[in-house]
């Protein structure tokens, strides 16, 4: 069994972070990727004689000028990956910088926003004098967002599939702008979906295991296999980041 696993870098990675315990830890982020998917099949899919045919990584290049040390170590860590033959495809998105228009608000208890009005030590009137209890703050904030891996993840899954390049297939995203492709996907082959997030599984990504051709299952991952999961130290000339 031809097994394709397509990887939304973005999603990995700040999920990574987050089930490594926050910005800095070190010890995962050296990630081999056709390990880390490897150990996934075999343990967790239950497929006979499955093989790992395909890693697609879906990422976007960091932009020099917004941080120029994590340009380098991404760009040490993509030449790591294809040097290592971690990956068979590197598909790249992109950054967008730009300005947003929000309400201003807190978080709540459960994480949701909870819209900020008038209170000491600011309060608002009108032109008449007469005060605005409910009035909102909107205010403008600099957002960078990350745009291309879901299509690209969408697209190389499909098109493996129409090209019968797999016959099984692994999304590692938490994505649920994914679930589409991999609901259609269910129809055709089995699919694992990994969720590299310290949060639930996305309901849209969910779904039954006997659903289409069956032989679908759902992960989500845990520190130990990011840290099982390492790339050697030096690869050639290429050396693992400081603090990596």
């Amino acid at each position: 069994m031809r097994v394709g696993v397509y990887i939304d870098g973005y999603n990995l990675y700040y999920g990574g972070r987050g089930l490594m315990g926050g910005r800095g830890k070190p010890g995962w982020r050296w990630l081999d990727l056709r390990q880390l998917s490897a150990a996934l099949v075999q343990h967790r899919s239950g497929w006979p004689s499955a093989r790992i045919e395909r890693v697609v990584y879906c990422t976007a290049r960091e932009a020099g000028d917004s941080n120029a040390e994590r340009q380098r170590n991404q760009d040490v860590y993509l030449r790591a990956l294809t040097a290592a033959h971690a990956v068979d495809m590197i598909e790249y998105g992109t950054y967008v910088n730009r300005v947003a228009y929000c309400p201003l608000a807190t978080r709540g208890s459960r994480g949701q926003p909870v819209l900020t009005t008038p209170d000491w030590p600011v309060k608002l009137r009108d032109s008449n004098g007469v005060e605005v209890a409910d009035a909102r703050f909107l205010v403008s904030v600099a957002k960078r967002e990350e745009k291309g891996s879901d299509v690209n993840v969408a697209s190389h899954l499909l098109l493996d599939q129409f090209e019968q390049r797999v016959d099984a297939a692994v999304v590692i995203s938490n994505d649920s702008d994914l679930a589409f492709p991999i609901t259609s996907s269910r129809e055709r082959l089995p699919v694992g979906v990994v969720n590299p997030t310290r949060s639930y599984t996305a309901g849209a990504l969910s779904g039954s295991p006997v659903a289409g051709v069956g032989g679908h299952w759902w992960y989500r991952l845990r520190p130990a296999d990011l840290t099982a999961a390492q790339l050697p130290d030096r690869i050639g000339p290429i050396t693992k980041p400081t603090g990596w």
